[in-house]
Parts: structure tokens; sequence; C-alpha cells
């Protein structure tokens, strides 16, 4: 008697071991389900916001053009806006620290809705300088790419980050597209009128779909220092092992080629001989190659190789770009640049932010973020004046020729050093 008890008291355990087990299977099933779901949204939001984005640096130039201002005060008009952008991209990444992605992503989306509001508006050329002011807090890509820092791990971090470029590549399509045709068939003020519904659906959607914490439990806890904007937060960063020697990389190997993307209008119109439309059909071949790079290239190789080979590898390709445009003399020669420039553009942007996410600890991970968004907005902010020195003085080859000497440097140090790179967890 006392067996068969014994044995019905075992399969008894058994079955609830059992069904404990299918639980736990099921709750991590859905997790990873919810999780999923959760970056898709982030995906969408960055996608939406980089339309609009691009939506708007299209038709500015008519915009402006039409309000009186010349060319002088459109370059000021553009700085004003690089300036907010790095001043406002630390500052939005310790935002995402301390109170959450979804919270950055919030003020992002309203942020650009009051942005578009104030462009609507803008019937004179002071209005159009205010409308400039919100950009200092739109940072979708940062918010974006806070979400999925959080939500995913070291191992898959730099294959999600890399498949923003597909939202980066679909906002420069469609944007472009969307942008000339509302302004041409409908009136120049249109195309911001649709970018503030779209603005506010997309804060809606920031609202709805993510989730108020994003980071795992055991990682959520305010950072030491609860001051948004702190220089001495941000040296503390820089200290960690291997950060700064990153990041000094991650500045100067694209810097050349900034500065020529900043100056390509020019370029394309005095140098290449296109039209409007031509420029337009170059943009969305550009959009094109991001695409199929960052969604299909950058990830594959992120799963095969170190991140350090592919840092040296970007890097290598990089100096060869410049080679290339320093010898290029027809458009045709710079869309078969074009090809390893995205590659190598979009690989960099893409470890780096990897690498150095990694390297801090995971309290901080949006002020690294944000320091790493104020790459681009620094180059704008600087990029007019040198740019303009160099293409007047030198010619379009001077570009190619900095790109190579600053990055056969680059590659050299990298070879040479031992940069240490470990991942931090939250401290």
């Amino acid at each position: 008697m006392s067996t068969m008890n014994a044995k019905a008291i075992s399969e008894g355990e058994e079955e609830v071991s059992g069904m404990r087990n299918e639980t736990l299977g099921d709750s991590v099933h859905s997790g990873e389900v919810k999780r999923r779901q959760v970056i898709l949204v982030a995906y969408l939001i960055a996608a939406i916001d980089l339309t609009f984005l691009f939506m708007q640096m299209g038709i500015m130039p008519y915009l402006a053009k039409s309000l009186g201002l010349d060319s002088v005060g459109f370059g000021y008009l553009q700085t004003t806006f690089g300036v907010l952008q790095l001043v406002g991209g630390y500052i939005f990444g310790r935002f995402a620290d301390q109170f959450g992605a979804r919270a950055a992503l919030i003020l992002s989306c309203a942020s650009g809705s009051v942005f578009f509001l104030l462009m609507s508006m803008s019937t004179s050329i002071p209005l159009l300088f205010l409308s400039r002011l919100p950009g200092v807090f739109m940072h979708g890509i940062p918010g974006a790419q806070k979400v999925i820092t959080d939500m995913t791990t070291p191992s898959q971090r730099a294959d999600a980050l890399g498949k923003l470029g597909l939202c980066f590549g679909i906002g420069i399509i469609a944007g472009s597209a969307l942008g000339g045709v509302l302004s041409t068939e409908f009136g120049i003020f249109v195309p911001t009128y649709v970018a503030l519904v779209g603005s506010l659906i997309n804060t809606l959607i920031a609202v709805v779909w993510i989730p108020l914490q994003t980071k795992p439990k055991l990682n959520q806890h305010m950072t030491e220092n609860s001051n948004l904007f702190s220089i001495r937060e941000m040296l503390r960063l820089m200290k960690f092992p291997g950060v700064m020697e990153v990041f000094i990389v991650k500045v100067f190997a694209g810097l050349p080629i900034g500065l020529f993307m900043i100056m390509f209008s020019i370029i394309s119109m005095d140098f290449f001989g296109l039209e409007a439309v031509e420029s337009g059909y170059l943009m969305s071949y550009f959009g094109v190659l991001q695409m199929v790079v960052q969604g299909l290239v950058v990830g594959k190789l992120a799963n095969h190789c170190t991140e350090m080979t592919l840092l040296r590898l970007s890097v290598f390709v990089f100096a060869g770009v410049g080679l290339g445009m320093a010898l290029m003399k027809t458009v045709w020669h710079y869309c078969i640049i074009a090809v390893p420039l995205v590659f190598a553009f979009s690989m960099l942007a893409t470890i780096t932010d990897s690498i150095l996410t990694k390297a801090v600890p995971s309290s901080d991970t949006g002020a690294m973020l944000g320091i790493c968004a104020s790459v681009q907005p620094l180059t704008r902010t600087v990029g007019p004046t040198i740019g303009g020195v160099l293409y007047k003085q030198f010619g379009v080859s001077s570009f190619g020729y900095l790109q190579l000497v600053v990055n056969i440097g680059l590659f050299v140090y990298l070879s040479k050093s031992k940069i240490p790179l470990r991942e931090v967890k939250s401290q």
C-alpha cells in the first residue's frame, strides 16, 4: 500500500513539474514574441520619422527661397538646426537613461509634431528659424536604437541595429518622392501638414505600443548623476576601456565623406551637371543601396566576424573609397564608388554603435547613443565652412585625398593598437 502511495506521489510530482516547465516555456516564448513586436514597432517609428525628415529636407530650400532667404541665410538656417541637434543629442540620451526609451521616443515624436506645426506656419524668415527650435529633441533614430539596445542581447545587437538602415533607406526614397509630389501638385506647405499628422500618429504609436520599461528588471535603476547635461558624465563614459579610441575612429573615418555629402547639392550641379530630378534619382539610388547593405549584408557579417575585424574592414574600404573619389570624373564613376561607400558608412555606424553601447554600463547606453548621434550634427555644423573651402580652393578631388589619408592613418592605428573591448554589466 505504501509503495503504491509513494508511486502515486512520485507521478504527481512529475506531472506538476512537467506543467511548471510547460508554463515556463510558454512564458519565455510569449516574452520573446512581445520583444520582437516591440523592436518591429521601433523600426516602424524610425521609418516614419525619417520619411518626414527627408521630406522637409527636400522642400526646405524651396520654402526658404520663397520667403526671400538667400544662400548665406540658408546656410545659417542649416547651421542652426545642426547646433540644436548637436546640443540635444547627449541631453536626449541622458533623458532616455533616466526616464526610459518610451518617454524618450514620445518626446522625440511630439517635438517633431511641434516642428512641423511651426514649419507649416512659417510665412516669414523669423518664423522659419523659430521652427528649428524643436529640433533639439528630435532624435527618432537614437530613440529607436535605445529600445533595440535595451531589448537585445549583446550578441544580437549589431544585427538588430544594422536593420535600422532599412528604415533609413525607406526614409530617403519615400520622403524625397513624397515631398516632391506633394509640394509640386498641392503647394509648398502641404508636405508640412502631412508630416504634422504623421508625427502625431507616430507619437500615438509610441504611447500605445512601446512598453513603459524596456530594460530587464535587474538593470532598471537611475544613473548616479541626475543632471541631463553634464560634461563630467561625458568624460566618465569616455574613460571606459576602448570607448575613446573607438569614438575617435567613428568621428574621423567618415568626416571627409560627411563634408562631401554636405556640399553634394552644389557638387551635383557644378561638377556632375545634374538637374534637380536627376539628383532625386541619385538619392533614391543611395536609399536602395542603404536598404540592401544594412538589411542583408551588415547583419550577416556581424554574425560571422568579430566587431574589431569589421571595424578595420570598414576603415580599409573607406580608404579605397577615398582613392576612387580622388580619381572620379563623371557621375557614373560616383555611382560605382557609391557601393563601397554605403557599405563602409553603414558598417562603421552600426559596429561602432554596438561596440560603444557594450563598453559602458547598461544604465548609460542612452547617453552613449546620444553622444554617437551628435557626430552627424557636428559634421553639419562645421561642414559648410570646411567643405566650402576645400571645394573652392582644391576641387572635388580634395575630399577623396583627405578621405584616403585619414583612413590609412586610422587603419594603421587600429592594426597596431590593442584596443581593450569588453562588455561592462550594469553597475
